[in-house]
């Protein structure tokens, strides 16, 4: 049985399009164009790294993010903040809570992104970020970390992420019951592929979580 529902932050919570409309300004092209090569570079399953070196050759984002926060100190920057969030998220972490399952944030965010979420006060037990916990999907550390913090044993947590690789397989893999969300580049490029059918749940939204767990055993 379901205890705990673990969602990952990166188009699973948080709506990306400003931020990469913001990268997009920052490397001197339209967002169409960088939001074409992260398309791209997601159906090769490949970084979104490469898509900057691929309108910037030579790209180092970390010494372009150390750069951006010279250049714009009280900016957003590549940040986000309640304005990013996905319309469903309150009202749908509320209701599973409400529900009687432990509701955890664990994504691959840095450190920061920790304090962005807390000051959202959303509906939530605990919130995570790969890099306090200096391990990050789809490393099978990382689920054992998720697992540990929850307190339950794998198989009674449900995984919510919109990728296979990073979300869907690995939990799947750590022996947790798993949930592909269909929205960002990578969750519906990602929902049509064959290995899709390992994921527990197909959801388009997250209201979609809380009827499929009732079905969950």
């Amino acid at each position: 049985m379901i205890k705990a529902v673990v969602f990952d932050v990166g188009e699973t919570l948080i709506d990306e399009t400003r931020i990469w409309s913001r990268w997009a300004e920052r490397l001197g092209v339209s967002s169409f164009v960088l939001m074409g090569a992260l398309g791209g570079m997601a159906a090769l399953d490949r970084s979104h790294s490469d898509a900057f070196r691929l309108v910037r050759p030579g790209f180092d984002l970390g010494a372009e993010v150390a750069a951006w926060e010279r250049d714009d100190p009280h900016g957003p920057r590549n940040e986000f903040d309640a304005g990013d969030l996905y319309p469903d998220v309150r009202d749908a972490l509320a209701a599973i809570r409400a529900a009687g399952y432990q509701v955890i944030i664990a994504g691959n965010q840095p450190r920061r992104a920790y304090d962005a979420l807390v000051a959202m006060d959303l509906p939530a037990d605990s919130v995570h970020t790969s890099e306090g916990w200096g391990v990050a999907k789809p490393d099978p550390e990382f689920f054992a970390k998720v697992a540990a913090v929850a307190g339950r044993e794998p198989a009674e947590i449900l995984y919510v992420g919109d990728r296979l690789d990073n979300d869907v397989l690995p939990a799947a893999a750590a022996g947790m019951r798993t949930a592909l969300l269909r929205r960002g580049p990578w969750g519906y490029l990602h929902a049509e592929r064959p290995r899709a059918a390992d994921a527990d749940v197909i959801a388009d939204d997250l209201h979609a979580i809380l009827p499929a767990l009732r079905g969950l055993t």
